[in-house]
């Protein structure tokens, strides 16, 4: 049952679907939420986890993937409908949050064929630091293809710093982690062909689950665990920025796929 506080974020967040294009404040999303300005930020802080302005963005992000796949409208039309006032800022955006660029997002139907680890901070990594988690599903699917990654943001946008691909529910590790706050965060597709469009097509408005831990501190030498149980994705729950696997890849790839155990991580 939703709190009071719960139901004033989301007067707030079904404000900002409302008015994706406008140039909306953290003043005119308190109104919507019925609460002074202060209160609305820390409450919506909390019940998010993120703030109001970068739930926002990231809203206006996921509309642009959904009017990529989903018209023929040009990118610079859409950076306008998403309330971007320069192509180019709206652009280099979507490339870094999504993981690659608004037309490429589109050749690719909305799916990522891999997903990689970035290197940046490689020279950082102490060799010792491990993290471990298990990853389990709250609604069974024995067609679930699941990511998680390390982000440094609690958001999955952009490349993280480690991550891994389970075809089914169990236990992941990551070695020689960077030192630094992270977040672990998962999210999961079904590969069921029955959820696939008449012509074999991946459906771009798949159900997707989802989970997180953190933020954790990560030192030199760092010993952690988690657990990470995935659940249907929330209205309160920040948009998934990174782009999907795609699920019908993955259900068709040849390869044999990762089993429980210890899964193959994406190097850098």
């Amino acid at each position: 049952m939703q709190d009071d506080s719960e139901r004033a974020v989301l007067r707030a967040i079904e404000a900002m679907q409302m008015r994706l294009g406008e140039q909306l404040t953290v003043d005119d999303l308190a109104r919507a939420a019925l609460f002074s300005k202060f209160h609305f930020t820390r409450i919506f802080q909390r019940v998010t986890g993120v703030s109001p302005a970068r739930f926002l963005s990231a809203m206006r992000l996921q509309r642009a993937k959904d009017l990529l796949v989903s018209t023929s409208m040009n990118v610079a039309d859409i950076s306008v409908e998403v309330g971007y006032n320069s192509v180019g800022t709206f652009s280099s955006r979507f490339s870094r949050s999504v993981g690659m660029s608004p037309t490429t997002y589109r050749r690719h139907d909305g799916y990522a064929p891999a997903i990689q680890a970035g290197g940046e901070r490689r020279s950082t990594w102490p060799a010792s630091s491990r993290v471990s988690c298990h990853v389990s599903l709250e609604e069974p699917d024995d067609h679930a293809v699941i990511f998680i990654g390390m982000f440094a943001e609690p958001i999955p946008e952009g490349r993280p710093v480690r991550c891994a691909v389970l075809h089914e529910p169990g236990p992941v590790r990551f070695d020689a982690v960077p030192q630094g706050q992270w977040y672990l965060l998962a999210q999961s597709v079904s590969t069921d062909a029955a959820t696939w469009t008449a012509d074999g097509a991946d459906r771009a408005d798949r159900p997707v689950a989802v989970a997180s831990y953190g933020p954790f501190t990560v030192q030199p030498d760092s010993i952690l665990s988690a657990d990470l149980v995935l659940r249907p994705v929330r209205a309160l729950d920040p948009p998934v920025l990174l782009a999907l696997l795609d699920a019908r890849k993955q259900a068709m790839d040849v390869l044999q796929p990762v089993s429980a155990g210890w899964a193959e991580q994406a190097a850098a």
